[in-house]
């Protein structure tokens, strides 16, 4: 049984402000790089211990260089850096049996603690005319790989979304969220006590099959601004539907996706 989990950082339990999740923190930032990490070698020695012969972490974070590999749990190995081809996905494939996303947090114009899509740039992105954020996004491409998620953690906003889009999969709420910067939030101790229940529980489930990735699949994404969307539109096949909203159908699924980390990485250097 091989494990592949994605770790985020502003799904980790205390995490509400951005400097906690960013390196203009200091000494923030260094101190929940500590508990990211703590949260990820919980999952990885509770997927070893429920049988994983393999598991493989992928740094999905910003510069996807947070978890500390010094600290790592040495069963694990990890991806770490940017960029990547799949990104937040790096490293899955189809050899994998289940993922888990860990640290996650909830789509841009929700509730959630920090909440966004990608990037402070994106105001709504749907795939087929349905709304998703950074789990749904995810979750199709493990989809397109054949690989269903079996556990997410973050906060309650967060495990609404991933409840109504993946069912009865193991959710594990660390925090409450109050407003975009406020929460209320479990101690690292309870929460890695519940991450470890939590992924021995996920991991003894048969039943759970992938999310369906569609083909073709058309990602349309409406931006903040009209600057942002013009520099999209250089994207060959994008198509401009208003001032302020792109549109690209890829051929499958994982052509869709990296369209639209395309799409957003232009967006960001207008």
């Amino acid at each position: 049984m091989r494990v592949y989990i994605s770790a985020d950082m502003e799904g980790v339990a205390g995490v509400w402000a951005w400097e906690q999740v960013e390196t203009r923190g200091g000494g923030e930032y260094t101190r929940y790089q500590r508990l990211m990490t703590a949260e990820v070698n919980t999952v990885i020695h509770g997927a070893l211990q429920a049988g994983a012969t393999a598991v493989c972490i992928n740094d999905a974070h910003g510069g996807m260089r947070n978890l500390l590999v010094e600290n790592l749990h040495p069963g694990a190995q990890l991806i770490t850096g940017t960029p990547k081809k799949l990104g937040m996905m790096e490293g899955i494939d189809r050899g994998f049996t289940a993922a888990c996303f860990l640290g996650y947090h909830a789509r841009a114009g929700s509730a959630g603690i920090l909440a966004h899509t990608y990037s402070d740039v994106v105001h709504c992105l749907q795939v087929n005319g349905q709304e998703m954020g950074e789990l749904g996004l995810n979750a199709l491409l493990a989809g397109y790989f054949g690989v269903p998620v079996v556990m997410v953690s973050g906060d309650q906003v967060l495990a609404g979304e991933a409840r109504k889009l993946l069912g009865e999969i193991e959710v594990v709420i660390v925090k409450e969220a109050l407003n975009y910067h406020a929460a209320r939030s479990l101690s690292p101790r309870q929460v890695r006590a519940k991450l470890l229940q939590g992924i021995a529980r996920a991991l003894e489930r048969k039943n759970l099959k992938p999310l369906s990735a569609p083909a073709p699949a058309t990602v349309t994404i409406e931006f903040n601004d009209p600057a942002r969307a013009a520099a999209a539109a250089i994207l060959p096949r994008s198509r401009r539907l208003n001032a302020v909203t792109i549109a690209y159908t890829g051929d499958d699924y994982l052509e869709a996706y990296q369209a639209m980390r395309s799409l957003i990485a232009l967006a960001k250097s207008s």
